[in-house]
Order: structure tokens, then sequence, then C-alpha cells
């Protein structure tokens, strides 16, 4: 991913108003230059200041540029069975159960000030870029599946998801 700076970031959200993007802090590390811009495929993080509130920034080809989301996290809650694993729908990475959750996003437009919303199960800790590379570990995988995709084919399955996701906020 291109990198990308403070003004491009709080105006690319499609989901919430000036005034709220404005206020959002940036993933921790922005300021210093500490963001792994080479690593990453799309900017996820949750916000230092609203812990139950995480964004995503999606690049996007072309004039219009990234696309933000303001997500919701869940709130966290006891650990759930080890024994149970789930998916990521974005980069296909099994986790435990409490390494995936269902971030909910309002829809843009008048269906969102409305209440309409529309959610996707991510990585909990929004690093899917990270896992497609081998960078960062699952902490407990119980399920092994062996893929035949090279890294790059995983890394645009991944894009093109978290795209789809981006698009199905905006389509509002």
């Amino acid at each position: 991913m291109e990198p990308l700076d403070e003004a491009t970031i709080r105006g690319s959200f499609v989901n919430c108003s000036k005034g709220e993007a404005s206020r959002i802090r940036l993933p921790v590390g922005f300021a210093d230059g500490a963001v792994p811009w080479a690593d990453l495929d799309f900017l996820g993080w949750t916000d230092p200041a609203a812990p139950l509130r995480a964004l995503l920034v999606v690049p996007k080809p072309g004039p219009d540029g990234p696309t933000g989301v303001v997500l919701r996290r869940p709130e966290a809650r006891r650990a759930s069975a080890l024994s149970r694993s789930s998916m990521c729908r974005v980069c296909l990475t099994d986790h435990a159960a409490s390494g995936v959750a269902l971030f909910v996003a309002p829809l843009a437009g008048p269906a969102g000030r409305n209440g309409n919303t529309v959610g996707e199960y991510l990585c909990a800790d929004l690093a899917c870029s990270l896992y497609l590379r081998g960078k960062r570990q699952p902490k407990l995988r119980l399920v092994r599946r062996e893929e035949t995709l090279s890294v790059e084919e995983r890394i645009d399955r991944a894009l093109a998801n978290v795209t789809a996701f981006a698009e199905r906020v905006t389509a509002g």
C-alpha cells in the first residue's frame, strides 16, 4: 500500500461525518512513521481513544483515492472455548474463536443515518496483511489449511474481499 497522509485518511471516510472523522485518532506509530506501509494491503486499526471503534482504509485505484470505513468492534467478553476456530472473511486466516470478530459498519448516506448496517468477520486485530505475509501468526491455530495459491494471489484475493466489503458500505 502506498503511504497515506493524515488529510487523505481523514477525507476518505464514507460512513461518518467530517466532524467525527476529524476526532478519530490515527494508528499508534503513525506520527512516528512506524506504520509498515510496504507490508499493508489496507490500513486497519482500533481507535486508541475509543476502543469499540475500528477503522479500515482501503486503497482504490484511480482518482477517487482510498475508501475509509468506520466500524464498531464487539465488546470484549470472556474467552470462548479454545476448541472452536473461526476464519477471517478477508484473508481467510484460521484463528481460535477470539481471533476473529464480527465488525459492523453503518452504511453510507441516508441508509446509515437510519441505522442500517453491514457486518463482516475480520481478524480481531485487523492485521490481515501481516498474516498473509507470515509476519504474524494466529495465537492458536487449530485448523491447518494448506493453500496452493502464491502469496501474491492470496493478497489479491484479500484485497478483493476487503474492497467488496467497503463497496457494500458505500452502496448504502
